[in-house]
């Protein structure tokens, strides 16, 4: 059971407001992903794990399009959990579970699923460990079910134009900032840590992320349609870019 949240709408907003500071194309990105679960379906409410979901933004973007969907969300993080538990109430399944072993698939309540949705947050995974969640996915998903992870993925061929992209998008951010139109990533963990209901549990993450995370890995697109063809998935492309940022989806 979460502890009592007073308004967690609230802190959905606040999230959302956070994080499109850093993508401000991030609704965009949500758009095409549902477009790709939408594509596979043959008309059918989908079955969706949300990997990674931190507040359920995904898990309720998923049930604002598919109102009959089936909903799985997984993170280990337990304040933005409580923050998904209590927005989603009984719309979803929320599961706490380490991404970084195998052995977060014995949670899952369902062996396949329609699609697999993450977007912003696997970058924190190592290289080999990437590689064998990609494979670990394609295991849970259902013949002809798809995979779609959209992250910071620079395009290979433009490097030094992406490089003149990332630096013009942080200025952008670093203004706001500094005339505090938007929370920063650190400025809204503050709040959150001051708040009653948040605060024990953003000291509980502070002691699963000491560190705040393991340092981020963002490779190229090839990388990713590499190591998903590396997986097994029968088909593998981008379904959606931003600048620097892409979606990958991977069919099995």
């Amino acid at each position: 059971m979460s502890p009592y949240i007073v308004d967690p709408w609230a802190w959905q907003e606040s999230w959302d407001r956070q994080q499109e500071a850093y993508l401000p194309d991030r609704e965009h990105r949500f758009t095409a992903m549902l477009d790709t679960v939408d594509a596979v379906l043959d008309g059918r409410p989908p079955r969706v794990l949300d990997l990674a979901g931190g507040t359920g933004t995904i898990s309720l973007r998923t049930l604002a399009r598919f109102p009959a969907a089936e909903t799985t969300l997984i993170d280990l993080d337990p304040a933005l959990l409580a923050i998904a538990d209590a927005s989603l109430a009984d719309r979803a399944t929320i599961i706490t579970a380490d991404l970084g072993t195998p052995e977060w698939r014995s949670t899952l309540p369902h062996q396949e699923y329609d699609a697999v949705l993450t977007a912003t947050a696997l970058h924190w995974l190592s290289a080999d460990r990437l590689g064998q969640l990609y494979a670990e996915l394609r295991d849970v998903l259902r013949p002809g079910g798809v995979f779609v992870n959209a992250d910071h993925m620079i395009d290979d061929t433009l490097p030094e134009l992406t490089k003149r992209l990332m630096d013009r998008a942080r200025d952008r951010r670093n203004a706001r900032y500094t005339a505090g139109s938007v929370l920063s990533w650190s400025d809204w963990w503050e709040r959150a840590g001051a708040d009653p209901a948040l605060a024990p549990l953003v000291a509980q993450r502070h002691a699963i992320y000491p560190t705040g995370h393991s340092p981020e890995w963002n490779p190229p697109v090839s990388w990713h349609l590499a190591a998903l063809t590396a997986a097994g998935f029968s088909e593998v492309g981008t379904v959606w870019r931003g600048g620097p940022d892409a979606a990958v989806a991977a069919v099995r």
